[in-house]
């Protein structure tokens, strides 16, 4: 009996804000060189080439990049955002009967990709056998910008029943988490069997199905965790040491590296004399940052971030900001 197909399908409709000013509504991080000399769209989809032509689920206004970024892709267009829900709905609609979907972020990115094709083969007999897979990602520090998934059983060598989805904790839950081990970091990395995963959709969110297959704006706004992972019954985790990163900060990135001798990630038109610990990029004018420390320097073509390692969480609020000057000016 022939196994069944592994269909990659890569979500492409966020806007990245958290890496603003690089990242716009415009030109959504995914579309971005941050990682190496590839997009992370077009990295993602390299990564998962083995198993074939991905589905790519992304917004209509996205369409041309996408097509410009993985020519091979079946595009499937989002009328609008409602959410990962929805996007999976629409993609296990394209997929073919009896593919196992492996479900992804455009943005993401994985260092070892060798232990990230070992986690799948370990998810494979599970998802075939109609289990709900997500990959946790065995935390190295008390992070509190991701969700946790609690190990239940073990179901097979590498995977485990997963007992518990939380959200983002606060830094001593996240601390006491790690100390005691058997969390993961919910890393949005899933494998289903195609039927498996309507199936589930037809039982614990009925009403993002209904609305995919017929009035797509109808559909609740709701992440796959929510309206399916935390309700079902037979859902795994096989965690992976994978040298993952979703790139959600400005200080992720830092961490990716390469960092020269003092610490600093220096990318672009960029001097930084008697600097530490900085990361600072330039897509525009020569920046000089001199005898400074763990600061962030973002220099585009339209727009320059300073801020304070740490404190990047914070570009949100500079984004409301201009909103706000935007919408008092009266600019549209």
């Amino acid at each position: 009996m022939t196994s069944p197909t592994i269909r990659p399908v890569i979500l492409s409709g966020g806007a990245g804000t958290r890496l603003w000013p690089l990242s716009r509504a415009g030109r959504p991080k995914q579309f971005l060189a941050l990682a190496g000399a590839e997009s992370l769209l077009k990295a993602t989809a390299r990564r998962a080439a083995s198993w074939g032509p991905p589905i790519v689920v992304a917004a209509r206004e996205q369409a041309l990049a996408v097509r410009a970024e993985v020519p091979d892709a079946r595009l499937v267009l989002e009328p609008c955002a409602r959410g990962t829900a929805a996007a999976v709905a629409l993609a296990a609609l394209a997929a073919d009967p009896g593919e196992l979907l492996l479900i992804m972020p455009s943005d993401h990115h994985i260092d070892d990709e060798a232990a990230f094709r070992a986690a799948v083969a370990t998810a494979a007999p599970l998802a075939r056998d109609g289990w709900l897979v997500t990959f946790g990602i065995a935390p190295d520090r008390a992070e509190t910008g991701y969700g946790y998934i609690r190990r239940g059983e073990a179901l097979a060598d590498g995977a485990w029943r997963a007992a518990r989805f939380a959200e983002k904790p606060d830094r001593p839950t996240a601390q006491t988490w790690v100390a005691e081990g058997g969390w993961d970091w919910n890393a949005g990395i899933f494998l289903f069997a195609r039927e498996a995963l309507l199936d589930g959709l037809r039982r614990h969110a009925p009403e993002v199905l209904a609305a995919v297959e017929g009035d797509f704006a109808a559909a609740p706004a709701a992440s796959i965790d929510k309206a399916l992972m935390e309700k079902a019954d037979k859902v795994a985790v096989v965690p992976a040491a994978m040298g993952w990163s979703d790139i959600g900060s400005w200080e992720a990135l830092h961490a990716l590296g390469p960092l020269d001798g003092d610490g600093n990630l220096l990318t672009g038109d960029v001097v930084a004399p008697d600097s530490r610990n900085c990361l600072v990029r330039s897509d525009g004018p020569v920046v000089v940052a001199l005898g400074v420390e763990d600061l962030v320097i973002v220099a585009t073509e339209r727009a320059v971030l300073v801020v304070p390692r740490g404190e990047t969480q914070r570009v949100r609020e500079a984004i409301e900001a201009l909103e706000a000057r935007r919408v008092r000016r009266g600019d549209g």
